[in-house]
């Protein structure tokens, strides 16, 4: 019994695992257009129990990550808008006000 919930949780970290390493990549390659599928909240298992403590260090580094990596997502996600708000303003020159229009009668 020992071993089978050992190994569930070392799937269940290899899940996370997977997971922060796939938005790490994102962030490293940040002007790669990739269509992404949806992913759902991750869960424990049903019945996966406390984790073992000789994976404690494992999930703490994965949850460091995690935060890491959330954190340069926001970041990336702030500046992408403040990017396209700026690049709204340099397009239209006006600040998002209405454009005058001119009509050069002496043609």
């Amino acid at each position: 019994m020992t071993g089978d919930w050992r190994s569930a949780w070392v799937g269940a970290l290899d899940e996370l695992e997977a997971d922060v390493e796939v938005i790490e990549q994102m962030i490293r390659d940040e002007h790669r257009i990739q269509a992404l599928a949806a992913t759902a909240a991750w869960e424990p298992a049903p019945g996966l129990g406390p984790i073992p403590v000789d994976l404690r260090p494992r999930a703490d580094s994965i949850l460091v990550r995690q935060l890491a990596a959330a954190k340069a997502a926001a970041l990336a996600i702030t500046a992408n808008r403040r990017q396209t708000a700026f690049a709204a303003k340099v397009e239209v020159g006006t600040a998002g006000k209405a454009i005058p229009n001119y009509v050069d009668c002496n043609a």
